[in-house]
């Protein structure tokens, strides 16, 4: 069973940058980390979830959600199995837990119904 891990999260001030970790471990099999997609999810109080970045199994191609576009990059290091997610510009809006999530396909999953496994979430607190 895969588990993914996530990590970095903390308070910072409107503006600031921060860069969140997710790794992975648990494939067997056939499955492994550096063939699957990757995604970071959102949940904010009172709102629903949201994708905010995928990347497929090479990092060769990503997907950004409007919100975020410019100013969150997701990347991944397959040597490593970890996922990250390099926020700037953060907005207080923005203050949620983060998710990273594993699909069983090389390509990128644009909803989270695509994905197939969850992190538990690192709490982000962006402070006015």
């Amino acid at each position: 069973q895969v588990q993914l891990v996530e990590s970095g999260g903390g308070l910072v001030q409107v503006g600031a940058s921060l860069r969140v970790s997710c790794a992975a471990s648990g494939y067997t099999f056939r499955l492994a980390f550096s063939t699957e997609a990757m995604a970071w999810f959102r949940l904010a109080p009172g709102k629903e979830g949201e994708i905010l970045a995928a990347i497929d199994w090479r990092g060769s191609a990503t997907h950004y959600a409007d919100s975020v576009k410019g100013r969150f990059t997701i990347s991944r290091d397959n040597a490593k199995n970890t996922v990250y997610l390099q926020m700037n510009s953060l907005k207080h809006e923005e203050t949620a837990v983060y998710y990273c999530a594993d699909r069983t396909y090389a390509g990128l999953g644009y909803d989270r119904n695509e994905y197939d496994s969850w992190g538990k979430g690192t709490k982000v607190a962006v402070s006015s």
